[in-house]
This record gives structure tokens, C-alpha cells and sequence, in this order.
């Protein structure tokens, strides 16, 4: 099994979302997060990791809203957000990580 710390680096840029299948925020945000993958394709990894089957690693990294973004570059924390965000600007965030 990979650890978190395997899967932050795992790229050179790494979004993790932090999500819950009955959080109504995160449930917008899946087909964002659809759309970002593939516009990302190769330049960036993204997980989304359910808050209730991975509770400790959620604690561990300070997670304490639904959903939360964290952007790894180098396998170091570069920008964490909570809460809905426009698909565009998260887009920005992994491109600029990226360049």
C-alpha cells in the first residue's frame, strides 16, 4: 500500500482533494475535478481521497472542512484551500506549480 507521502510524490505537481461522499460542496465539485484531470493530463497527479475511509490521514494533514485541496509541488505543500473553487482557478493553481 503507498503512503501519503509516496503519492505527494509521486509527480512533480500533485493536487490531493480531500473529499466526503455526502458533503454537497464536494459532490459539485466532481465533475471540476473531472474536467481539471483531463486538462491537466500528464503535467500533474490528482487524488481524491474520502475524509471517512482515510479519517487519521485526514487529521494528519490538518483536513477539518470538506472539500480541501492541497497543491504539492516537489512533494512540498505549495497552496491549500478549502471549500468550493472555480474550476479555473484551480486549473491556475496546478499550471503555475507546474511551470
Amino acid at each position: 500500500m503507498e503512503t501519503y507521502n509516496d503519492l505527494i510524490e509521486s509527480g512533480k505537481v500533485v493536487l490531493v482533494e480531500f473529499y466526503a461522499t455526502w458533503c454537497p460542496h464536494c459532490n459539485r465539485m466532481m465533475p471540476v475535478m473531472e474536467q481539471i484531470r483531463e486538462l491537466v493530463g500528464d503535467s500533474a497527479k490528482i487524488y481524491q481521497l474520502d475524509v471517512d475511509e482515510n479519517s487519521e490521514l485526514t487529521d494528519e494533514q490538518g483536513v477539518t472542512g470538506t472539500p480541501t485541496f492541497i497543491l504539492y509541488a516537489n512533494g512540498h505543500e505549495v497552496w491549500r484551500y478549502s471549500g468550493e473553487i472555480d474550476g479555473n482557478v484551480l486549473l491556475q493553481k496546478i499550471q503555475n506549480a507546474a511551470a
